[in-house]
C-alpha cells in the first residue's frame, strides 16, 4: 500500500520526467529549424530537396515543415 508521501513522490518525478523530455524536444527542434535556416540559396534549398526526395514523406514531413515556414 503506498503512502500519499510516495504517491506524491511519484507524481512529482513524472511531472520532472515529462518537463525536461519537453524541453529537450523542443531544444531539438529549435536547433534543426536554425541548422535549416542556414540553407538559404536556391541552390542549397535544391540539393537538400533532392536528398529528402530521397526518403518516405514520413520521415522528413517535420523538416519540409520547417522549410516551408522558413520560406514564407
Amino acid at each position: 500500500m503506498q503512502t500519499t508521501a510516495h504517491r506524491l513522490t511519484s507524481l512529482w518525478t513524472t511531472v520532472r520526467t515529462k518537463l525536461r523530455d519537453s524541453r529537450g524536444a523542443h531544444s531539438a527542434q529549435a536547433a534543426l529549424e536554425r541548422d535549416l535556416a542556414t540553407y538559404s540559396t536556391a541552390e542549397d534549398l535544391n540539393d537538400l530537396h533532392a536528398i529528402l526526395d530521397r526518403y518516405p514523406d514520413t520521415e522528413t514531413a517535420g523538416i519540409r515543415r520547417i522549410l516551408a515556414s522558413q520560406r514564407s
